[in-house]
């Protein structure tokens, strides 16, 4: 029906007959001169009907936005003063001949221009309008444009795209399974894969060497603005490849991607250990735009008679940091409030702070209400120590290990963006070292990436200290945001027992669940290792998107639900019965 998308028009197109078909983005009635812009998915076009024909001109007036419409007519420059240089057709315009209405359109219940003012739950009710927005579709075009980057890139480093399936078994990898019912099987239940995790492993197992797919996961937890119950990996997995190896052929595809799609030259990425992150900027996903970092100073607040900073720094599993922060004297007291309610989200306990007012005078240029239970000495190694000057800001944080990091980590992040102290531009990393196991809140040990993990000492070391063990895990990290995480797997199935062993499964529980793995293991496994990334979470730091869900076509709420399609749904008594399924009334106790 057309000849071309609105969008594609320009200055070389002048004196050609074209055909459009679109949507009515705007009309607009001029006296006596008709103005429509046309939209499509590649941009807006402007087209003018004025009375000479007719016909079309009637029809003009007649339509509405959203109208879907077939225009007739020829290219034109624009009169000098009606040139917009902000449109990529705003040079041109299009003289009508001919309209055709393909559909009317009932008044939408989205405005498109109005967007920012409807909820959410509007917006993915009624999702084919709100993808009809400018910005909308430009996103899922140019996520389009990244997968087949990243695609061709692979492809032509030998990488195998191979499907893996999305009926698969439960197994434990840190999130609950979306379970699925099996009919043929009474009483037993599939599983949506959390990740192609075990299957790119069998993948190595088989000799495919090299695989990647652009992958669905499902993981049923609870959501954030970075998380969707389905969402898209970047799924790859090499045999005979180290660590550095496979950080050096990812790291060129994420520089390749950036390159082609945005053409912005990433440089090279450096790496810091898991313990230098935490130590620095208490995240194990720095965000190195920002010039600020934390400072033990336990050492300096051992003798304190404050016993806020003294119990924590005569405490091995405790630490007191301090954020020096340029500047930062003038944030005032609301702020500094705001900030302190800010960190008990994390468990802090408060916010102890000092202001360098004037450093030349001393004590006495300083203001916090925390001075009175510090003494000279104990100020003045502070103030050495952090190199301060007048006009910053002292932050402390004072607490367990974890509540500091976690605390004093979002803080800085925090600071950063009320006082305009995040540099433009990217800022990569990757973070390496990881510990193996971390403990868990009821004191046992789990796996801080997965099970499938390869520890950096053989088996026998790592059940004799578990807790110290390192990983071969490493995380690349893009603007404080964690882009993706890999490892170098286990390819020996004595290791692997060891692991479960340590995680508290059993061999029988080990042989239930992984028999099909430990099998594979055993029969000639190659050392393999991989790496999987957030494809909508890359998508939505390209875009500079705030939320995935803004990059993603159809997204589930917060809630997990599709206000579209109104999922998840009832089904009829019939279908629950064929699945073996009685509903339980939730009022009820389990043996009422």
């Amino acid at each position: 029906m057309r000849s071309h998308f609105c969008g594609e028009l320009n200055e070389s197109n002048v004196d050609e007959d074209v055909v459009l078909c679109g949507w009515i983005h705007r009309r607009r009635d001029h006296g006596g001169v008709i103005f429509l812009d046309l939209r499509d998915r590649e941009g807006l076009a402007q087209v003018v009907y004025d009375p000479d024909t007719e016909e079309s001109f009637k029809i003009a007036e007649g339509v509405r936005n959203e109208f879907v419409v077939e225009v007739k007519g020829k290219v034109r420059l624009r009169p000098s003063g009606t040139i917009n240089d902000e449109m990529p057709t705003g040079r041109i315009e299009i003289l009508g001949n001919e309209l055709k209405v393909l559909n009317a359109s009932e008044t939408p219940p989205i405005q498109l221009d109005e967007h920012a003012e409807v909820g959410e739950d509007i917006r993915l009710k009624y999702r084919y309008i709100d993808l009809r927005r400018p910005e909308m579709a430009a996103r899922l075009r140019f996520r389009s444009k990244v997968g087949n980057t990243i695609r061709n890139f692979l492809d032509n480093n030998g990488f195998l795209d191979i499907e893996t399936p999305l009926l698969t078994k439960a197994t434990p990898e840190g999130a609950r399974d979306y379970l699925v019912p099996s009919r043929t099987h009474q009483g037993r239940f599939f599983a949506l894969p959390q990740s192609p995790q075990l299957f790119k492993q069998i993948l190595m197992a088989s000799g495919m060497d090299r695989y990647y797919q652009i992958a669905k996961c499902f993981r049923d937890e609870d959501l954030r603005a970075d998380r969707q119950p389905e969402f898209t990996q970047i799924d790859v997995e090499t045999s005979f490849m180290d660590e550095d190896q496979i950080m050096g052929i990812m790291e060129a595809m994420i520089k390749h991607t950036f390159k082609k799609t945005l053409n912005v030259d990433l440089g090279d990425f450096p790496r810091i250990t898991y313990a230098e992150a935490m130590r620095l900027y208490g995240s194990d996903k720095p965000d190195l735009r920002i010039d600020l970092k934390l400072v033990d100073v336990a050492s300096l607040m051992k003798s304190a008679e404050f016993k806020v900073f003294s119990g924590p720094a005569n405490d091995e599993d405790s630490r007191v940091v301090a954020l020096r922060v340029p500047g930062g004297a003038s944030l005032t007291r609301k702020v500094i409030d705001d900030f302190t309610e800010f960190v008990a989200v994390y468990g802090a306990r408060g916010l102890a702070w000092i202001k360098v007012n004037d450093l030349r005078n001393g004590s006495e240029g300083l203001q916090s209400p925390i001075l009175k239970f510090l003494d000279e000495e104990i100020i003045g190694n502070l103030l050495s120590t952090l190199a301060v000057e007048t006009g910053d800001i002292i932050f402390f944080g004072a607490d367990k290990s974890k509540i500091v990091n976690e605390a004093m980590g979002a803080l800085r992040i925090k600071v950063a963006q009320e006082l305009n102290l995040v540099a433009s531009g990217w800022a990569p990393v990757w973070v390496v070292d990881f510990p193996m196991f971390e403990l868990t809140s009821e004191g046992d040990l789990t796996s801080l990436h997965h099970p499938f993990t390869a520890p950096s000492l053989d088996a026998e070391e790592l059940v004799k200290d578990p807790t110290k063990a390192l990983s071969r895990a490493y995380d690349m990290v893009l603007n404080g945001t964690e882009l993706g995480g890999g490892s170098i797997r286990i390819h020996d199935a004595k290791v692997q027992r060891a692991v479960f062993d340590v995680l508290g499964i059993s061999e029988a529980e080990a042989e239930e669940k992984f028999s099909f793995l430990l099998d594979a293991l055993s029969l000639g496994c190659p050392p393999h290792g991989g790496i999987a990334f957030g494809f909508d979470r890359l998508i939505m730091l390209m875009t500079d998107s705030h939320s995935i869900r803004d990059v993603i076509a159809f997204p589930k709420t917060q809630s997990a639900s599709c206000p579209l399609t109104d999922a998840p749904g009832y089904v009829s008594p019939n279908q629950l019965r064929e699945l073996s399924i009685r509903l339980r009334d939730p009022n009820k106790p389990l043996n009422g």
